[in-house]
C-alpha cells in the first residue's frame, strides 16, 4: 500500500505524506466496494442516520467527509485550505464521480505538502462531533473512515448472498 519512495517527496511532514497516500488508497477502495454494492443491488438496512438512507447518501457522506477532513486539518495547521466544490447530491455517472474524486484527492496532495512536522501533534482541537483531534489524528481518522464503511458494505453484501 505504500507510495513509491519519490511519490510526494517534497512533503515536509513524513506523517502527512504517508496519511495522504494511505487515504487515497482507502477512498478509492471504498468507491470500488460501493460500486460493487450498487451494481449488486444492495439495499442498506433502515437506520435513523440519514447518511445511511441509501447507497447514494453513503457515497455523499464519504466524499463530503474527505473534503471536510482536509479542510479542517489545513485550517487548524494554518495552511491554505483547498477550495473543493461540494459534491453533488447524486453523481450523474461513474465518470462524474471519478472526476470529482480525482480533484478531491489532488487537493489533498497539494494542501498538506507544506505541513510542519512539528505541528502534526503539537496541539489538539475539538472536531464538530466533540472529540479532540491533533492534525495527525484527524488524518488517521480520514484513512480509517473509508476502511470502516467498506468493511460494513462487504459484510452487508456477504449477508445478502
Amino acid at each position: 500500500m505504500s507510495g513509491a519512495p519519490d511519490e510526494l517527496a517534497d512533503y515536509r511532514a513524513p506523517a502527512a505524506r504517508a496519511l495522504v497516500l494511505m487515504h487515497e488508497v482507502q477512498l478509492r477502495e471504498f468507491i470500488d466496494t460501493w460500486r460493487r454494492a450498487r451494481d449488486g443491488g444492495l439495499v442498506l438496512p433502515e437506520v435513523e442516520d440519514p447518511d445511511y438512507a441509501s447507497l447514494d447518501r453513503l457515497l455523499l457522506h464519504m466524499v463530503g467527509a474527505a473534503r471536510f477532513y482536509v479542510t479542517w486539518t489545513c485550517e487548524r495547521l494554518g495552511l491554505d485550505a483547498p477550495t473543493i466544490d461540494a459534491p453533488p447530491e447524486v453523481f450523474a455517472d461513474d465518470a462524474t464521480l471519478d472526476a470529482y474524486v480525482d480533484v478531491l484527492l489532488a487537493a489533498w496532495r497539494a494542501a498538506l505538502a507544506t505541513a510542519d512536522p512539528r505541528s502534526m501533534e503539537a496541539e489538539s482541537w475539538t472536531a464538530p462531533w466533540g472529540a479532540p483531534f491533533t492534525a495527525d489524528a484527524m488524518l488517521e481518522h480520514a484513512v480509517l473512515h473509508p476502511m470502516r464503511h467498506a468493511f460494513q458494505l462487504e459484510e452487508l453484501m456477504a449477508r445478502a448472498r
